[in-house]
């Protein structure tokens, strides 16, 4: 979740970078273009992961920043993974309902099978930007 060669792996072509630590800034890059934002808010390896999220994009200012929340618990010999979006106003709700369950079986799939999901989905690849 937190290595941006894997995350760029199974998030479709989605490059995350940080060092993890609470406060510090952490960033998407999708071709070389920033896409979303935040600072890390909670990080209590390997049990849990919480960040701000702010969408890069000309409707972002606009948007209220929400949070992202990664819980993972022991199973026996799995684990299970848990992911809350929440603080969402509607836009972010309804840009990121598509992508989650998208993102989430590209792990799967990658974990499963050593195969993420094809990265030429077109309801992922949106052109966004930080800057």
């Amino acid at each position: 979740m937190t290595d941006g060669d894997f995350t760029e792996r199974y998030w479709f072509g989605q490059r995350v970078a940080s060092d993890w630590k609470v406060g510090s800034p952490y960033g998407f890059v999708r071709q070389g273009k920033p896409s979303v934002e935040g600072k890390v808010l909670i990080s209590d390896p390997p049990k849990r992961l919480a960040y701000s999220w702010v969408p890069c994009s000309a409707d972002a200012r606009r948007e209220q920043t929400s949070r992202v929340t990664f819980d993972l618990e022991p199973r026996g010999t799995t684990v299970k993974l848990t992911v809350t979006h929440d603080n969402l106003d509607e836009k972010t709700l309804r840009d990121v309902s598509g992508g989650w369950p998208m993102v989430i079986a590209s792990l799967k799939s990658l974990l499963e099978t050593g195969h993420a999901l094809p990265s030429d989905l077109p309801s992922i690849a949106k052109e966004t930007s930080c800057a």
